[in-house]
């Protein structure tokens, strides 16, 4: 099955950009209809979508952090990256990349959960100077 892994940086500055890469093995990034995303969970708070992209290139971001994400992809590693710009101390979070179905991006937007989908181990990343 499909193996996701998270690395990156475990220490940002605030108002850097948070850079975060998802290496996926056993499956592709283009396999239909699987869509790939990135999602957070802060120090007792719920989990939070930032963003996916889908099977064929196409990016939606969630409309919380849009202004200052980006996602994007490289089939030729078959790897897709997170960049989150100027962080804050708030962004400090477990970060998670994870495979999603297409049937399950309606409740993925509203509110992940990790009883769906394949999910990467996560990556602590703490916003500090």
């Amino acid at each position: 099955q499909a193996l996701l892994q998270e690395s990156g940086p475990g220490l940002v500055k605030p108002s850097e950009t948070l850079s975060l890469t998802c290496s996926v093995s056993g499956d592709v990034l283009t396999a239909n209809p699987y869509y790939w995303s990135w999602i957070r969970q802060p120090p007792g708070k719920d989990l939070e979508w930032l963003g996916y992209v889908a099977y064929d290139g196409t990016v939606y971001y969630s409309p919380v952090f849009s202004s200052r994400v980006s996602i994007s992809r490289d089939t030729s590693k078959n790897q897709f990256t997170l960049r989150l710009f100027a962080v804050t101390p708030e962004d400090t979070a477990v970060y998670y990349c994870a495979r999603h179905h297409v049937d399950q991006t309606p409740s993925l937007r509203s509110g992940p959960s990790k009883t769906t989908g394949r999910w990467g181990q996560g990556t602590q990343v703490t916003v500090s100077s």
